[in-house]
């Protein structure tokens, strides 16, 4: 298994990837976006430069929540990233209401649009880098449990897709001549925008306020408690809760009353070592009563 310092690394170097290739990307976006007069690649131009605050973001917050806990913390720094979900999920909605506000302003003075094809190659190429990076980001994302590489895949995610948009309807404006699909496409990419920022923000938020762990997780934890119950050891007051990627359970463990101390002890051990082979960065609580 993975050490937690090989984790933490992992997410750092993933994270570091993500504000590199942005800052490429916004580079060339703007330049084709204002030499081609086109509100659509500016759109995604502004779209990248919210991904890279992203980025940034998820990057500290990887750092800070990775820290052990101590006296302020007790329960280590995880939420830092859903916080930072948070921020970046209200990021998106800024974005994607920049971007309507410029395309509105667009259809109201309409303008042709100059180099089509640099366009088209500046989106195609935006893309196809953004495939891979929020692909890896996925990856580690899903390997180390985080919250804030997930939101910035999601980030770069939505880039593709609009990229892409943005793509098709500058060879639509190639082919039919018709300028006006430019602010039309870029009102459509920010619609599409909003909705991922409040699928992400969701997602995010819940953690914020201690709601139980997901369905998959509960039925596996509480499958390897009952395999160490019996009619004279039960279980109740059964918790969960997350926070970043630690995972927190506790619940009360009634045992006979004859049962000793130690006995009771090595029974709570067994549980603990059990849970911890199967279910990873997982915080266990237990409380022995007598049945």
């Amino acid at each position: 298994m993975p050490t937690n310092i090989f984790l933490l690394n992992i997410k750092i170097k993933t994270a570091r990837l993500s504000i590199f290739s942005n800052v490429f990307l916004i580079t060339i976006k703007l330049i084709a976006g204002f030499v081609g007069g086109s509100v659509s690649i500016l759109s995604e131009a502004i779209h990248s430069m919210m991904d890279l605050i992203a980025a940034v973001i998820a990057y500290f917050s990887v750092k800070v929540s990775s820290q052990p806990p101590d006296k302020e913390h007790p329960y280590d720094h995880g939420k830092f990233e859903n916080i930072s979900g948070v921020v970046e999920g209200m990021l998106i909605l800024v974005a994607a209401a920049w971007i309507i506000y410029e395309a509105v302003l667009k259809l109201i003075h309409p303008a042709e649009i100059a180099y089509l094809y640099l366009g088209m190659i500046v989106m195609l190429f935006s893309a196809a880098v953004n495939i891979y990076v929020s692909k890896r980001l996925y990856k580690v994302a899903k390997e180390t449990d985080s919250i804030a590489l997930e939101a910035d895949a999601l980030h770069l995610k939505t880039d593709v897709y609009t990229s892409l948009g943005v793509a098709g309807g500058i060879f639509l404006i190639w082919v039919t001549g018709i300028h006006i699909l430019d602010p039309i496409i870029a009102i459509i990419v920010a619609l599409f925008i909003t909705f991922e920022a409040f699928k992400l923000i969701k997602n995010a938020y819940l953690p914020l306020l201690d709601t139980s762990l997901p369905a998959d997780d509960l039925k596996q934890i509480q499958d390897i408690i009952s395999n160490h119950t019996t009619p004279q050891i039960t279980y109740h007051r059964f918790r969960t809760r997350k926070s970043g990627s630690h995972k927190y359970v506790d619940f009360h463990l009634e045992v006979p009353q004859e049962m000793s101390v130690k006995e009771a002890h090595a029974l709570c051990d067994r549980i603990e070592i059990d849970l911890r082979n199967n279910i990873e960065r997982l915080d266990i609580n237990i409380h022995i009563e007598p049945l």
